[in-house]
This record gives C-alpha cells, sequence and structure tokens, in this order.
C-alpha cells in the first residue's frame, strides 16, 4: 500500500490553513504537518513552519518525529494479527509469557489477560498520571519516553512491585500496559517488538520511515515544549500535566539500544507513514488485519467505564478512544470517530462512517496532542 493519490479539497483548505497559520504566528508550536484523507484520497497535505529552530531548517511533509503514543495503534495492530493468526490470544494470562509479572492487588495476585492491556483495563498506571510521591515515581517506572538505557527486566520489575490501581478489568486508566505487552509477545515470538512490527505492519505498507530506530536523523525534527515561543528540550524535560508529576521527555532516548522498545511510546515515524497505517485500518485493514479486527480496533471494548483521560461520551477501542456520545461533551467529532494523540505533540482521528481521517504531527509538546490547534483542526474537519 503505498501513498494516497491526490485531491487536494480547496474549501478544506481554505478553512485549515488559517488555524495552522495562527498557532504559527503565535508561537504555539515550532512546526507541524496536517493531512487529510477522504475516501481513499489525500485531500489536505501541508508542512509549516520550522522543523529545527535554532537551525533554521524548515518542516517538510516527510519529517521524522518521535512517535510518544501513536506507537500504540500500530503495535496493537501487530499484536491483532497475531492473534488473527492464532499465535497468541487476547485472553491468555499475561504469565503465560511472563511468569514473574505477578503485581499485586489488596495483598493477591489477580489474573492479567493480554486483553487488559490492550485495553488500559489491567489496573496498571503511568507515573504522569500521579502525584510525585506515587508509586511508580517512587520506584523509577519508566512511561517509555525516559530513562535511556533501562530495559525490559528492571522496568518489569518495578511496575511489578508498584502493585495494581485497581483490579483487571474494574476500570479503565490510561497505562504501561502497552510495554508490559511488548515484552510479552517478544517471549511469544522470539523476536523483538521491532522485529514484529516490521514484519507485520510497516514492511506490508511500505512504511520506510517508522520503527524504533530513526531511519534518517537529518529529517528528525526537534523536540520543543509549549511555549511561547516553543522552547527546546533539554537532555531531559519535565511538561506539567493535570498537576500531577508531569510528563517527563529524553528525547534521545530513541539513540539509545539499551532501552527498552516502548509499544506505547518508543517509535519514531513520518505524517504520511502514518496517515498510510490510518488508511490501511479505515478501510478493512489489509494487508495488516483481518476486516473484523479493524472493525474492531474503532469498536468500543471497554464497556461502561470513563475514559478519565478523554472525559463523558467516549470509550476507548484497541488503539484508541473511540466517540459514542458527541453531546455529552460537545465533541465536534461524529459518532463512532477513533482517535487519540501522542505526548511530543501529536493527534488523529478517523471516521469510518465518513471515510475521513486526520494527522497532525508537530514537534511541539502537548500544543499539538491536545491545544488549541489539534482541537480547532479537528473540528475544521469533521465540518
Amino acid at each position: 500500500m503505498g501513498q494516497l493519490a491526490d485531491r487536494p479539497d480547496a474549501a478544506l483548505a481554505a478553512r485549515l490553513d488559517p488555524i495552522v497559520d495562527a498557532a504559527l504566528a503565535e508561537g504555539r508550536i515550532a512546526g507541524a504537518v496536517v493531512l487529510v484523507g477522504r475516501e481513499g484520497q489525500r485531500a489536505y497535505a501541508r508542512a509549516a513552519g520550522q522543523a529545527d529552530v535554532e537551525a533554521g531548517r524548515p518542516m517538510a511533509l516527510d519529517a521524522i518525529f518521535r512517535a510518544s503514543s501513536l506507537t500504540k495503534p500500530m503495535v496493537t495492530a501487530a499484536v491483532l494479527s497475531l492473534v488473527d493468526d492464532g499465535v497468541i490470544g487476547l485472553d491468555d494470562p499475561v504469565t503465560r509469557y511472563l511468569p514473574d509479572f505477578q503485581p499485586k492487588w489488596d495483598g493477591q495476585v489477580p489474573t492479567i489477560t493480554l486483553r487488559h492491556l490492550l485495553t488500559h483495563t489491567a489496573g496498571l498506571s503511568y507515573g504522569f498520571m500521579q502525584p510525585d510521591d506515587g508509586p511508580y515515581l517512587k520506584l523509577g517506572v519508566s512511561d517509555g519516553m525516559d530513562q535511556p538505557g533501562l530495559g525490559f527486566p528492571e522496568e518489569l520489575k518495578r511496575i511489578t512491585e508498584a502493585g495494581l490501581v485497581f483490579p483487571p478489568g474494574a476500570a479503565w486508566l490510561y497505562s504501561v500496559g502497552l510495554d508490559v505487552l511488548g515484552a510479552a509477545v517478544e517471549e511469544a515470538t522470539g523476536k523483538t517488538l521491532g522485529e514484529v512490527v516490521a514484519e507485520r505492519v510497516t514492511r506490508k505498507l511500505g512504511l520506510a520511515d517508522t520503527g524504533f530506530t530513526v531511519s534518517d536523523r537529518a529529517r528528525l525534527a526537534k523536540a520543543y515544549a509549549d511555549g511561547p515561543p516553543p522552547k527546546p528540550m533539554g537532555a531531559t524535560h519535565t511538561v506539567p500535566f493535570a498537576e500531577l508529576s508531569g510528563i517527563k521527555f529524553a528525547p534521545d532516548r530513541i539513540f539509545d539500544p539499551g532501552s527498552f522498545p516502548s509499544g506505547g511510546a518508543g517509535m519514531a515515524c513520518s505524517a504520511p507513514d502514518f496517515h498510510t497505517f490510518l488508511e490501511a485500518i479505515l478501510h478493512g485493514g489489509g494487508p495488516i488485519v483481518s476486516a473484523e479486527t479493524a472493525r474492531d480496533m474503532m469498536t468500543n471494548q471497554t464497556g461502561g467505564h470513563a475514559i478519565v483521560t478523554s472525559g463523558p461520551g467516549w470509550g476507548f477501542g484497541f488503539g484508541g478512544a473511540v466517540m459514542l456520545d458527541p453531546s455529552a461533551q460537545g465533541s465536534p467529532l461524529p459518532a463512532g470517530a477513533w482517535m487519540w494523540g501522542g505526548v511530543y505533540g501529536h493527534s488523529w482521528f478517523a471516521d469510518p462512517a465518513s471515510k475521513t481521517s486526520f494527522v497532525l504531527m508537530t514537534n511541539t509538546s502537548t500544543e499539538g496532542m491536545s491545544g488549541r490547534l489539534s482541537q480547532e483542526l479537528m473540528a475544521a474537519v469533521a465540518a
């Protein structure tokens, strides 16, 4: 599956261009790539601003970004293709593959399944979802974007020691579940997570710039934190989040081969690559997963559990949230839309009903994920 055929939509451009221009003029982002698909064709494509402000390097459509949580749906698709092929089962206990992974709840060791990990219902958490004195912070659990050189054995040991926030299946909480799942996949297949994702997703789609390493450092966008103006991230950087401990970044983590391949946040990719992936799922899953599995990815899998990071009206599928009731929070996205983002500054959605896809990748955290830019662009595309 190659790049989408271009069919520019002038009316769409007239809505989107001023939104991007304003974000740049007001110093809310350093640079961005925006792509929109309609009915399997590319209706809008724009690279704007700077990939590296200090070096004067302009943003390009094929710029490579640290993917953060855009990693999740791609790893999810790889895992579900293993399920499609009968290599693993969604209801397999995690201990089948990771016998020592036995975090406790109320003194007991409950059964955690691969499904729990995939849907963030295992009772795990993220460090940035906790206060400074939370167990993940005390024990040094990595959120998959910090602590270069930390390997799977120590990370899993720390998560186990931290214990569970609730019994598996009892609630939804954004978590390191995809990181644990990545370790289980390595044990199940005898391959690295990077090899599994390459075999089952990126090579099948021709995604040359997507993986757990950076294919071309000259095209890698520099990482910035919100300003205005955007501030370059140093070797480590903490971005405030909801009056909790903050989101911890180490932009060079991806260059350290000793870092565990984070199934939740560890990949790099370009916007065209991610858009190609999104379109594949939106149009039936081929050649990655079955049509039924592609539909399941975009269908609520978590019942009535509150999706606490998204607010009322949302459910969670495989790899992203699903809009169930737009009126619950006045969302511009239609019912059935599947969406998520990434803390390095990205957001996306796919609408199965209108066959619309949207990708925003920026080099500015968190404006590109949840700031005015992403909100206004999604509203304009959905309109």
